[in-house]
């Protein structure tokens, strides 16, 4: 008796497989294996990512803004030169100089090459030295940026792609309910199980469609949410690489922490920071200090545009000067000042301490995750195993009428939920462990 039925469910297994293959094709997501459609891996999903965000984008401004204001801080320090050209009219009254005494004629004419040297300005050399540090400051926000885009797309990507297998999983296991609804039909048929296990088994099945349905929705849901990263228009005609099951060793916590400090855009920015602060308060104190200048000129300075006047006299000369300035009181102004610098520096310096502390604990708490998650990779792959054997040994004891239609489906519950956890785990490893590539910058 029993291997007649037994023969009998293998037929309408076979032909429930059959019948579910269409159903299955029909409900699968409309952009998961587009014909012509390109194909992406995750280092192309982060490469395109770059290409097109906004953010890092203006990252790159910001540093090229800082670029110039090096380059300009550093040209005042460098001698320039100007043509200085003039025409002054003075009221005549009778005499030489005019009305106004203090020009030279009632006509003055100005034409005159001028070469100007900052020879001592220790405000002006902090100034540029701080535009050094602000440049390494702008390329470590830069940095910053680029590597918070990178983990955003990390994990839309892994999302994506362990959407994509929930939404295997949950057509297969509506492959089975299907199955088991034949099952329970033909032995209803037959006299050998009641109507109500042919009801608990088109529950199930209405459950595991509508699962389907779900899964469906986190997929398409998650494909979206990486294409706002990865495309400047918005498509979905594209193919993700599943790359879940490439899990590698995890080195030494040891390795991942040297490198981190030596690479962290975090640390940079804070460093840079406080070493910006720091010229800050010799710019402040700069202003305690004399400067001095140095001026040349060459040219016409005369009442006549001319080269000579009419007697043959040259009008063309040279001339130059020196100015030394030397503070003497401004009523503690220069004294506020460089407090209010080393406060400032004294802000940046507890900043920096407190970034340390939180890049250590955040590296250490993803080392953490990702020990823990591929520690349990195993038990998660055997506990799958385990429940597809035991929802092929219950089927077969239900087949025989040793159990009931309640085992069955919960064996097939089991196995589900055994296959999203071990498709989790392994999402899981692989966003702990771009955490951390992510941080020592070899992602």
């Amino acid at each position: 008796m029993f291997l007649v039925r037994a023969k009998g469910l293998l037929l309408i297994t076979v032909a429930s497989c059959c019948v579910m293959t269409p159903l299955v094709r029909a409900q699968s997501p409309p952009a998961a294996a587009q014909q012509g459609a390109v194909t992406i891996d995750l280092k192309n999903a982060l490469q395109r990512a770059r290409d097109n965000s906004q953010q890092l984008q203006s990252a790159n401004i910001d540093m090229s803004l800082a670029r110039e204001d090096r380059t300009q801080a550093k040209a005042v320090l460098l001698p320039s030169l100007n043509y200085f050209n003039q025409y002054i009219y003075t009221q005549g009254n009778g005499t030489e100089p005019g009305v106004f005494i203090s020009n030279d004629g009632v006509h003055v004419y100005n034409s005159q090459a001028q070469v100007h040297q900052e020879l001592f300005s220790p405000a002006r050399l902090a100034d540029y030295r701080r535009t050094i540090a602000a440049q390494s400051l702008a390329a470590a926000k830069r940095d910053i940026v680029e590597r918070g885009l990178v983990a955003t797309v990390v994990q839309s990507y892994y999302a994506a792609v362990a959407a994509q297998r929930k939404f295997a999983n949950a057509q297969r296991a509506l492959e089975e309910a299907q199955r088991f609804v034949d099952i329970t039909e033909k032995l209803e048929k037959g006299g050998e199980v009641a109507h109500a296990d042919v009801l608990k088994a088109r529950l199930v099945l209405q459950q595991r469609q509508r699962d389907v349905q779900d899964a469906q929705l986190g997929a398409d849901k998650a494909r979206i949410a990486l294409a706002v990263l990865m495309f400047p228009d918005y498509r979905l005609d594209f193919n993700l690489v599943d790359d879940l099951n490439s899990v590698s060793a995890l080195p030494a916590y040891g390795d991942f922490e040297n490198q981190a400090k030596a690479k962290s855009p975090e640390l940079r920015a804070a460093e840079e920071s406080v070493r910006q602060e720091e010229f800050g308060i010799q710019i402040a104190r700069a202003a305690y200090l004399p400067t001095l200048s140095f001026d040349y000129f060459f040219g016409i300075n005369a009442n006549q545009f001319a080269a000579h006047d009419e007697e043959g006299r040259n009008h063309l000369g040279s001339s130059a000067q020196a100015t030394l300035n030397i503070p003497v009181w401004n009523w503690w102004s220069t004294k506020s000042k460089v407090h209010q610098a080393d406060m400032k520096r004294q802000q940046a310096q507890l900043d920096l301490e407190l970034t340390r502390k939180q890049f250590i604990s955040n590296l250490h708490a993803l080392y953490l995750e990702a020990q823990g998650a591929l520690a349990q990779l195993d038990s998660l792959r055997r506990s799958m195993d385990d429940s597809a054997e035991s929802l092929r040994l219950t089927s077969l004891r239900y087949e025989a009428g040793e159990v009931s239609v309640l085992e069955v489906v919960d064996a097939q519950s089991t196995l589900a939920q055994a296959r999203n956890a071990y498709d989790d785990g392994l999402s899981r490893y692989r966003l702990a462990l771009a955490g951390i590539q992510t941080l020592i910058g070899t992602i």
